[in-house]
């Protein structure tokens, strides 16, 4: 069952639709996988990459409780994500959204306990400066 907060979740939302994704594929990784990989670089000053593996290992755990297809995705041990495309023909796009946002809220709720909510929303803005400064709350 996922722990992470309505609020999380419409912020993990906001990132998404930030991010440009529309439920678009760039190469076989939606746009939060692409997210994934815009956010790593700022937190892992902060965490280091194993600890940043290691929460996105945790909140995948967390939220495959609740989306089986993201069973079939795993962390690799730099950080990037493997597995997505064997499972992408076998859910509806709105499962893949809401397990999209789902997987990116429990990161974000993992960060906040770590690190704090205000370094986790100007490491957020660091990494994708696009983001309105409106969209930068939980």
């Amino acid at each position: 069952m996922t722990r992470a907060t309505s609020k999380l979740r419409d912020f993990a939302e906001r990132l998404i639709l930030a991010g440009g994704d529309k439920d678009q594929i760039s190469g076989v990784k939606p746009q939060v996988f692409i997210i994934f990989e815009t956010l790593r670089p700022c937190f892992s000053q902060i965490v280091g990459n194993l600890g940043f593996s290691t929460l996105l290992s945790r909140a995948l755990a967390i939220a495959s409780a609740d989306f089986a297809w993201l069973r079939a995705v795993r962390v690799k041990p730099d950080g990037s994500l493997e597995g997505l495309s064997e499972s992408k023909a076998k859910v509806s796009p709105k499962e893949m959204a809401e397990g999209r946002a789902v997987f990116l809220a429990e990161f974000v709720s993992l960060l906040v306990g770590l690190i704090g909510e205000r370094l986790v929303l100007r490491l957020v803005h660091q990494a994708m400066p696009n983001v309105s400064e409106v969209d930068l709350y939980f």
